[in-house]
């Protein structure tokens, strides 16, 4: 009988010992380093949260749907980079509707409509429909990943929406959004959540101007911010903070109107040049108001016109000719507008260099790549038959030099 009661102890005890909760110490020496994975590299990492911020206007969700574009079905990232996977992407939007907005874009984008799945609502067994959640139904999104199998990217549009708790409390945003950080890691998905810059935020730290808590930056391993200039069309996005690479550097781009399918008016991303510098300087440049006082009297476009009308030029000496003569970035950006200045890459990668010249005085010749490696292939990208390199009204006169026998599909 004794040794029945000894024998139930132990059980006891073992199942007690069960429930007892202890830090978990791993010895450094049995993790296996691994790279980051990344889709876009530098930008965007799959694995990780990624926070997109912006004020009004910017185009952030268009912007976004071109990069979701390339996501399912490869082709080049907007500072040229190659993107030869081709995987799923969902999105969730409050704010837009997916047959009049989203999936018009998508289409304007070149997307892979096969690939794009769009949450509109949770269902049961009945068939009832409720709003999906992204703050409560997180075990339900994680049901669809694995149903798909291929999702590389996850759309929230806006992210606060993913905090049941007061988005201004650290605490709130860092449990609810610890969710989809989880399942980012688990399913080696890039998550991109996008927001709204907070009022009045201008001139300040860009990582420190996203709406709400300073958690969602700090939880994020990448912070992009999409910023306009007030009397154009230009537009510019930049790395505002990075623990995994550089968080310097950006892209301009402009949001150009479309027609797709029958008749449906939409818009869709074009991407420009890159930009050196930090997002505070960039963005400082865009959304400047004062200061654009002209030196002398001059115009900057007759600078550049006198600094390109002989040769083409690279563009890095190009800008800094005309700061020497005392013109910012956005008075150059005017003046390239304005002279319809023609932008021509060479080389690949981080070995690009980018040369301005005139237009040349000639009828329109055929726009095609002016190397094999320059842009997509014809049909592919969401710029057209212009690549992601060439702005408006930019030619390339040695079109019979190119053979299309060498261009790489992708």
């Amino acid at each position: 009988m004794s040794a029945k009661i000894e024998s139930f102890k132990r059980e006891w005890a073992e199942a007690a010992a069960k429930d007892v909760w202890r830090a978990n110490a791993v010895q450094a020496t049995s993790i296996t380093p691994t790279a980051i994975h990344w889709a876009w590299p530098g930008w965007l990492a799959l694995g990780k949260l990624t926070i997109l911020a912006g004020a009004g206007g910017t185009g952030k969700t268009t912007l976004t749907i071109g990069l979701a574009a390339t996501m399912t079905c490869g082709g080049r990232w907007p500072d040229g980079e190659i993107y030869r996977e081709r995987r799923s992407v969902i999105i969730w939007s409050s704010e837009d509707d997916a047959a009049d907005t989203i999936v018009p874009r998508l289409i304007a984008s070149g997307a892979d409509l096969s690939k794009v799945y769009i949450l509109q609502g949770r269902v049961n067994g009945l068939g009832e429909v409720e709003p999906f959640d992204p703050a409560k139904d997180i075990d339900l999104l994680a049901a669809e990943l694995e149903r798909i199998g291929d999702v590389g990217l996850i759309m929230i549009d806006p992210i606060v929406s993913a905090v049941a708790g007061d988005m201004h409390r650290a605490n709130d945003v860092r449990r609810a959004l610890q969710g989809l950080v989880d399942l980012a890691e688990r399913y080696d998905c890039a998550v991109l959540g996008i927001t709204h810059f907070s009022k009045g935020s201008a001139g300040s730290n860009p990582a420190e101007r996203v709406l709400g808590s300073q958690a969602f930056g700090a939880l994020a391993r990448t912070v992009l911010v999409a910023a306009k200039q007030e009397d154009s069309d230009l537009r510019v996005l930049a790395r505002a903070k990075s623990n995994i690479a550089d968080d310097s550097g950006g892209c301009s781009y402009s949001i150009e109107e479309c027609t797709v399918r029958e008749n449906i008016t939409t818009t869709r991303v074009l991407w420009g040049e890159r930009i050196e510098g930090s997002a505070r300087e960039i963005l400082a440049d865009v959304e400047r108001v004062e200061g654009d006082e002209q030196p002398d009297g001059d115009d900057p476009s007759d600078c550049l016109y006198r600094i390109l009308k002989d040769n083409p030029l690279e563009s890095n000496n190009a800008k800094s000719l005309m700061k020497s003569n005392g013109y910012t970035e956005k008075q150059i950006r005017r003046a390239r507008e304005k002279l319809a200045v023609v932008v021509a890459r060479t080389g690949s990668k981080k070995d690009v260099k980018s040369y301005w010249s005139l237009p040349q005085e000639t009828d329109e010749t055929l726009l095609v790549p002016s190397k094999p490696y320059s842009c997509p292939s014809l049909g592919v990208g969401t710029s057209e038959k212009k690549g992601h390199e060439l702005e408006k009204g930019a030619r390339v006169d040695a079109a019979e030099d190119f053979d299309e026998a060498d261009a790489e599909v992708f």
